[in-house]
């Protein structure tokens, strides 16, 4: 059946609506979560679960129940559903799915069609459990810098494609961003990505920020600093922190040390800051070392066992004063 092109126009507004009426910030808590092990061997479903219910229960802290997929594809396949999946459905973690959307234009086609192959396999089970659709991850980022990336209008065709796909589905209305260094958002080139879609989801991280002071002394004003910057830019429109950690071991970068003393201030300061005033937060990371050794480290875990092992460091946050400012558009005032 033919529609008239205002009907549709009529559609996608009031689908894009919904979408940035559903996207506001709501304390979401959760970690991001790799599709392989360092030895390359694809994650299964035993091994998203065993992660999924580790980060449920953690020592000091709790609420921890949501998911960041860097794609919808099962490692080693061409476009079969990624079997975090069904593992998120069989412990009840909410997600924040991600297409990865760089490398060539079957990128995206495969991405969409494991998405919707997902839809059809596992229906509200798999849909309920959704937040939100990250098309891409720091693709315009590595664009700039000569690596493998994607300019803004490829981007927005992606952008574009998945709304479509999506469209007369259970995850209709779903909030679609991207993920991103807020020096991306900043750049001009890029604004038209922030006009196409309903929360922009902030990667920082202070340890890498090596032209800058970035001792774990500094790293609260370096991660404010972007974080704030991104916030004015973004308007309206919520602002996730979708990665940001500290590594517990690896070389000083600049003046930032890895250590696990490091990390826990980093956790108080940057973490318990975030859950305190409800932005939706995906820590890096729960456990990055496993059939292999991360160098940087930014695991919580060490390598082994996630139910025999500890935790490198303190999870509790200690209460301190409220903030002085908070609010979508307004600036954050890092806790003292």
């Amino acid at each position: 059946m033919r529609f008239s092109s205002s009907l549709l126009g009529l559609a996608a507004t009031a689908s894009t609506a919904t979408a940035a009426a559903s996207a506001a910030n709501s304390g979401i808590k959760g970690f991001n979560y790799g599709a392989f092990f360092l030895n390359q061997a694809a994650k299964q479903q035993a091994d998203f679960a065993y992660e999924f219910n580790r980060a449920k229960n953690l020592p000091g802290t709790s609420g921890w129940t949501s998911a960041r997929l860097y794609s919808m594809i099962q490692w080693g396949t061409a476009s079969n559903v990624i079997s975090a999946i069904p593992a998120a459905i069989e412990t009840k973690t909410t997600l924040l799915l991600g297409l990865w959307v760089s490398g060539s234009d079957q990128a995206i086609t495969n991405e969409i069609a494991a998405l919707k192959a997902a839809i059809s396999q596992y229906g509200s089970a798999f849909t309920d459990l959704v937040v939100g659709i990250s098309v891409g991850s720091e693709d315009l980022y590595r664009d700039a810098s000569g690596e493998v990336g994607i300019g803004p209008q490829k981007l927005i065709d992606c952008i574009s494609q998945v709304r479509s796909a999506i469209a007369g589905t259970p995850l209709a209305g779903t909030p679609i961003g991207h993920v991103d260094t807020y020096d991306s958002f900043l750049n001009g080139t890029n604004r038209a990505v922030i006009d196409n879609i309903d929360w922009l989801g902030f990667d920082g991280y202070p340890y890498w920020e090596q032209t800058k002071p970035n001792s774990i002394g500094d790293a609260t004003e370096r991660f404010y600093d972007g974080f704030n910057k991104t916030l004015a830019l973004a308007g309206n429109k919520p602002v996730y922190v979708t990665e940001t950690g500290w590594p517990v071991s690896g070389k000083t970068n600049g003046a930032a040390v890895a250590s696990p003393e490091n990390a826990r201030i980093y956790w108080q300061d940057i973490a318990c800051s975030l859950v305190a005033r409800g932005v939706n937060l995906w820590w890096y990371d729960l456990q990055e070392s496993q059939w292999g050794q991360a160098e940087p480290d930014f695991g919580i875990y060490p390598a082994g066992d996630l139910n025999t092992v500890s935790p490198l460091y303190d999870l509790t946050c200690v209460s301190s004063a409220p903030p002085s400012r908070c609010g979508n558009s307004s600036s954050l005032t890092p806790r003292q």
